[in-house]
Formats: structure tokens, sequence, C-alpha cells
């Protein structure tokens, strides 16, 4: 009884994966989505200056953007350069801005003396600013309780 079923049930499951395999190749070459064959090599896209002074929030609790250049700076599991200047102990002395209290918080809410882990990469959260173009259209209006 259950040699049938089995039987059966591969010959389905080989019938739907010889069809998907035809429409699959029916369906024409890949596309890329750079507009261009995969093989072809394309130059990478030219660099934007950074802009400099701060640029104004476009919602509350929005991560401020970096006003300069980052190329050199290292951060990594030991070293976090952005620290030299923007740690509450050093941020008076360089005119930085200090990290918001909420970089010290751990992730039960306990305060720190030093920067939590969950905050340690900059970047996963704040940008540089630079003078590109949108990559996609963006309608974003900023509401003005924000501001």
């Amino acid at each position: 009884m259950k040699l049938p079923v089995i039987v059966g049930g591969l010959a389905f499951v080989s019938t739907l994966g010889v069809a998907g395999l035809a429409l699959a190749q029916s369906s024409g070459p890949i596309q890329s989505l750079r507009g261009a064959d995969l093989d072809e090599t394309r130059p990478a896209a030219s660099n934007y200056q950074h802009l400099e002074g701060r640029e104004v929030r476009n919602y509350r609790q929005q991560p401020p953007l970096i006003p300069h250049s980052m190329e050199q700076y290292q951060v990594d599991l030991r070293t976090n350069q952005c620290l030299s200047c923007h740690d509450w102990t050093n941020a008076g002395e360089r005119g930085a801005p200090t990290l918001s209290m909420t970089h010290y918080l751990d992730r039960d809410g306990n305060q720190l003396d030093k920067v939590a882990g969950t905050r340690w990469f900059c970047s996963q959260c704040h940008v540089p600013q630079a003078n590109a173009p949108a990559l996609v259209e963006n309608e974003f209006q900023p509401s003005n309780v924000s501001r």
C-alpha cells in the first residue's frame, strides 16, 4: 500500500521539477539590475564630495549624518576611532558633539561608563553626508512636528 503512494509522489515531484525547469528556460536570458551584461566590466561610480556642516534631521530620532570623511577611520572589534573625538571624555576638548546617552546603555537599560557593544559600530546607523544623487525615487516628506 505504501509503495504505490511513494511512487506516485515521486512521479508528481519529478513532473513538477521538469515543468519548472522548462518554464525557467523559456523566460529568457538573465537580466542584470545594473543594466549591463553579467560579464561586462563597468566603472565604479564616481566619488561624491562630502558636505560640510550639519544637515537638518528629517524626523525625530533620526541618527545624525556624519559631516566629515570617514575614509581613514578604523572601526573594528577592538578599535573605534570615532570615540577619540565623540566619547563624552573627549568631546569637550575636541569641540565635537557628544554621543547620546543612549549609546551608554546596555540591552537591559543599565548605564555604562563606556559605549555599549550594541552601539559600537557607528556606521550601522550613521552615514557620511555627501552630495550624491538618490539611488531610488523618494517622496518622503518630513513631519512638521519633528523640527
